[in-house]
């Protein structure tokens, strides 16, 4: 499967070319798998898979359809697939030894593996936005929301503190306007609106504690093979958006975190990008640009990316040409459009002189493929016709059992499985709330006392003019400066009790608060 530094990705018989060797020490160049649905990538995804991990690369890739699970568990002679399994093994010189690969499933929604979580912060702005599909306006209303949080010192670690601090940012848009631009009420009510949708479609879990950390992904067996994670994608992909945006959040982690390597021997991460076309559909150009800028950078870290899809024309051009190893499986050309794509997918490799690779594309059954890997000196290998190889793990789905053995033994439940809220915006917020509510109810009653106070002594003066008779005139002067002093005393008192004495209270409070 693996020898001398290389990945056997699959041979040749009778009219196929010679067999195809994946270099590790190129595999950091990314790649590109890509066919009509039912050819076969699948099948290239997983024998990569294992072949990284017998390497001792831990990889990641997304389950969309449930298959990749099987490479938890053995293949098994008694697959209803084996004959055809040793006859294509033996056509290609492969020794086919059944075998499980150390797995570890991971789920947004924890149901199928342990819970995946990061928070709000760490997502940032930029990727939110697209998460949410907000317009110009409300991705700057959003990014003064996250500077605000940070100059205040309130940490945004879910949702419920992202809802908190849009909340405070709508009530103080007034004194904000002044320092970040003009703070819409109505903009902040539609990203409110954004985030509800994003809760109905279960991706409040996803944002919490504890955050995921790339070191649990990027472990490797007491055996020496690389970790396999394998992200239970088949409900996440009812959620486009969410899966897409999980990915590139994850990807930039990777980019972030990373010390740089240079050009290693072999990858220290590998990392599959299935239903590649989710990430770019209707994506906006700064957003293409970034994936563009990090899919250049971050081979340097030692991480190779490989982007599965339908069809290369699915991928951007810039990305497309970075993608050096690439799996062409049978694609169909039924319309105009669909002739243009493949002319453009044969062109983009090295041709060879023995067929047409237009023609093979059209032509390659399943589990066969058009292949080109890089060579000696980062050279693009000459196109070849190739039978990939059987997997040596189990084709297809585990039964729900086998998934909560695998789960159970991967020593990660008891970091991951049960979620922590600790103190952050919401609580923050509140508590500033609270003690700006119990200011203001103390204000009302000093206004109550005060005023009673004033009653009774009105009461006493009334008395003493009864009893002393008249005053003189500087008496009823001094009264009525008296009077005058204790009139604005009242004001104040029943000023501070208003609703706009309790607002200014809250304002008071938020600065003292700050400056603590």
């Amino acid at each position: 499967m693996t020898s001398e530094g290389a990945i056997f990705v699959g041979g040749g018989g009778e009219g196929y070319g010679t067999p195809q060797d994946l270099l590790l020490r190129y595999a950091n160049r990314h790649g590109l798998i890509a066919g009509a649905t039912g050819t076969g990538k699948t099948v290239t995804l997983q024998i990569l898979a294992e072949g990284f991990s017998q390497a001792g690369v831990p990889v990641f890739m997304a389950d969309v359809k449930g298959d990749l699970a099987g490479l938890a568990v053995s293949g098994s002679p008694a697959h209803k697939l084996h004959d055809a399994f040793q006859k294509r093994s033996d056509t290609i010189g492969f020794d086919l030894r059944y075998q499980a690969y150390p797995t570890v499933f991971w789920d947004l929604f924890g149901e199928q593996g342990h819970p995946v979580r990061t928070t709000v912060s760490e997502m940032g702005p930029l990727l939110l936005a697209r998460l949410l599909d907000l317009t110009e306006a409300q991705e700057g209303v959003l990014n003064v929301a996250f500077r605000v949080a940070d100059e205040e010192g309130l940490p945004l670690l879910d949702l419920k503190d992202l809802r908190a601090m849009l909340v405070w940012i709508g009530q103080n848009s007034g004194d904000l306007a002044l320092r970040y631009g003009n703070v819409a009420t109505a903009t902040v009510g539609a990203i409110q609106r954004a985030l509800l949708v994003l809760e109905n479609q279960g991706a409040a879990r996803f944002f919490g504690e504890p955050a995921l950390e790339l070191a649990d992904m990027m472990r490797v067996h007491f055996d020496g093979r690389g970790q396999v994670n394998v992200l239970a994608a088949d409900k996440l992909m009812a959620s486009p958006r969410l899966y897409a945006t999980f990915l590139l959040w994850l990807l930039s982690e990777l980019f972030e975190e990373l010390p740089e390597v240079g050009d290693p021997d072999k990858p220290r991460f590998v990392f599959f990008f299935d239903e590649a076309h989710l990430l770019f559909d209707d994506a906006p150009k700064a957003l293409v640009d970034k994936v563009e800028q990090v899919a250049r950078l971050i081979r340097s870290k030692g991480v190779g990316v490989y982007f599965i899809t339908q069809n290369p024309a699915d991928v951007p051009d810039d990305v497309l040409g970075q993608l050096g190893n690439r799996v062409q499986h049978a694609l169909r050309a039924f319309t105009a459009k669909d002739q243009q794509d493949l002319r453009r997918a044969a062109q983009n490799y090295r041709p060879n002189p023995a067929f047409d690779t237009e023609t093979a594309i059209k032509e390659v059954g399943v589990g066969e493929a058009v292949t080109s890997f890089l060579q000696a000196k980062g050279v693009p290998g000459m196109v070849e016709r190739t039978l990939v190889r059987p997997p040596s793990s189990q084709l297809g789905p585990i039964t729900m059992n086998e998934r909560r053995g695998v789960i159970a033994s991967s020593g990660l439940s008891a970091k991951y499985d049960r979620e922590i809220d600790r103190d952050s915006a919401f609580e923050r917020l509140a508590a500033r709330a609270e003690a700006a509510a119990k200011a203001a109810a103390e204000a009302e009653e000093e206004e109550a006392r005060m005023q009673e106070e004033e009653r009774r002594a009105r009461e006493r003066r009334r008395y003493d003019d009864r009893t002393t008779g008249r005053s003189t005139s500087r008496s009823r002067s001094s009264r009525r400066s008296d009077t005058m002093l204790e009139a604005f005393g009242k004001s104040v008192a029943r000023q501070l009790g208003t609703r706009t004495g309790r607002a200014l209270v809250r304002g008071i409070l938020g600065s003292l608060f700050k400056s603590r």
